[in-house]
C-alpha cells in the first residue's frame, strides 16, 4: 500500500526540484530504497508526462566492485554512466544505506581510482542536467541521529517537504550581499579564517538540487585562504568517521591537517593537487536541522552553520579548482556549539548562528518557523 508521504515527496522532486516537462527523460538512480517509493516516483514522472528510467544499486555490491576495480573497468563504468546521462534531461538520486561504513575497508588507492575515473560523469550530471539528490531514511540513519526509527522518519518527511518558498526573500538578500563581498572572516573556537570571494558570485540552494536544502554558497579565491579552522560537526568520508578535523592554510593550500584519523585524513587530501585547496564556502540555515548526524546532505544545511570544502569547485560560483574529491566539512556556530562569527568586509553578518542585518533575519529559525525549531538529534 502506498504511503501518502511518498507521494508528497515524489511530487516535490518532480515538480519543484527537477521541474520535469512533458516529453523529457529522467534517470532515477536508487540504492537501498523501498520499491514503493520508486513506484511513487515513476508515477509522479508519468503524471508530468515525462519518461522515467531506473537504475538500482546496493551498497554491498558497490563495495564488492570497488574492492577489485581496475583502471580499464573504472573507465568503462564511467563511459556507461556518462552515456546514460547524455540521454536524459534530469536526474533524481535516492540513496539509502543500511550501514554507513559499508565501504570503510575499500583500499584508498581503489577509492581514489574510482573517484577520478567517475568524475567526468559526475561533472556532466551537475552541469548539464537538472538534478536532485536525497537520502532515504533507514534505521542506520536514525541511529546516527540518535532518534527512534519512527521519529526519524517523521522528521525526514517534515524536513524534505518543507515549503522552500519561505526562504526566498532571505536567500536573495544573502546572495546579493555575497555577490558584492570581497573579504570574509570566520571566527570561533579553534577557528580564525580569512579569505576573499571577490568576483566569484554565489548560488541560492532552495530545494532544487539537494533535499533537504537551505544554503547559499560561494567559493574562496583559490590562493586567498589564510588561517585555521576546526570543524565541530563529525564527518564521514569513504566509510571512515572523522571527528574534530582541524585544517591550517597558507596561500590557499591546506598545509596541516589533523583529526582522530590524521593519517587517513591526509591520505584523502593527497588524492590529487586540488584536494588541498578549497572548492566551496557556504552558509547553512535550514530551521529544522539543528544537530549533525554524519550525513552531509543534512549536516551542511544545519541552522547557524558554515561549511568549507576541500576539493572540486563547481563551474558556477567556482574558482576553477579541480579535484576528484569534494568534501564538505561543517562548523556549527550557534551558542550551544561554542558560538562564532561571520564577517563580510569588516561588518558582522552572523553571530552565534543568527543573522544580524535586517534583510537576512528572515533566514533565522524563529522567522522561518514562527516558533522554536525541534531538535533533530541529541548532541
Amino acid at each position: 500500500m502506498s504511503d501518502p508521504r511518498f507521494d508528497s515527496l515524489a511530487k516535490v522532486l518532480v515538480g519543484h526540484s527537477t521541474k520535469l516537462k512533458a516529453g523529457e527523460k529522467v534517470l532515477i538512480d536508487v540504492s537501498e530504497t523501498p520499491e514503493e517509493f520508486v513506484i511513487a516516483l515513476i508515477r509522479a514522472v508519468r503524471t508530468a508526462k515525462a519518461e522515467p528510467f531506473v537504475v538500482l544499486h546496493t551498497n554491498r555490491i558497490t563495495r564488492e566492485l570497488a574492492l577489485g576495480i581496475t583502471g580499464p573497468q573504472a573507465e568503462t563504468m564511467a563511459a556507461i554512466d556518462l552515456a546514460r546521462l547524455k540521454k536524459v534531461e534530469a536526474y533524481i538520486a535516492v540513496r539509502g544505506s543500511h550501514n554507513i561504513s559499508e565501504t570503510a575497508d575499500v583500499p584508498q588507492e581503489k577509492a581514489a581510482l574510482l573517484s577520478s575515473k567517475l568524475r567526468p560523469a559526475l561533472d556532466y550530471r551537475i552541469n548539464k542536467t537538472r538534478w536532485v539528490v536525497l537520502r532515504w531514511p533507514t534505521p542506520s540513519m536514525a541511529q546516527q541521529a540518535q532518534m527512534s526509527t519512527e521519529a526519524f522518519a517523521e522528521f525526514f518527511f517534515r524536513v524534505c517537504t518543507l515549503d522552500y518558498s519561505k526562504m526566498i526573500p532571505g536567500m536573495k538578500a544573502l546572495k546579493a550581499l555575497m555577490d558584492r563581498t570581497d573579504r570574509v572572516q570566520l571566527k570561533g573556537p579553534g577557528t580564525d579564517l580569512r579569505f576573499s570571494i571577490k568576483g566569484i558570485g554565489s548560488v541560492i540552494c532552495g530545494g532544487e538540487h539537494n533535499i533537504p536544502d537551505g544554503e547559499v554558497f560561494s567559493c574562496p579565491v583559490k590562493d586567498s585562504v589564510e588561517g585555521h579552522v576546526t570543524f565541530n560537526a563529525p564527518t564521514l568520508n569513504r566509510g571512515i568517521a572523522f571527528d574534530q578535523v582541524h585544517l591550517e592554510f597558507s596561500k590557499g593550500r591546506i598545509v596541516k591537517a589533523t583529526a582522530n584519523h590524521t593519517k587517513e585524513l591526509n591520505e584523502i587530501l593527497d588524492t590529487d593537487a586540488g584536494a588541498r585547496f578549497i572548492g566551496e564556502f557556504s552558509l547553512g540555515f535550514n530551521p529544522h536541522i539543528l544537530h549533525p548526524m554524519r550525513d552531509i546532505l543534512f549536516d551542511e544545511k544545519i541552522a547557524g552553520s558554515f561549511h568549507f570544502t576541500p576539493g572540486q569547485a563547481y563551474e558556477v560560483a567556482g574558482n576553477g579548482n579541480k579535484s576528484a574529491i569534494h568534501w564538505d566539512m561543517v562548523c556549527i556556530q550557534r551558542k550551544d556549539y561554542g558560538g562564532g562569527e561571520v564577517w563580510f568586509d569588516g561588518k558582522l553578518i552572523r553571530k552565534d548562528g543568527l543573522f544580524i542585518p535586517p534583510a537576512l533575519q528572515a533566514l533565522n529559525p524563529d522567522r522561518l518557523l514562527g516558533k522554536k525549531a525541534k531538535p533533530t538529534a541529541k548532541r
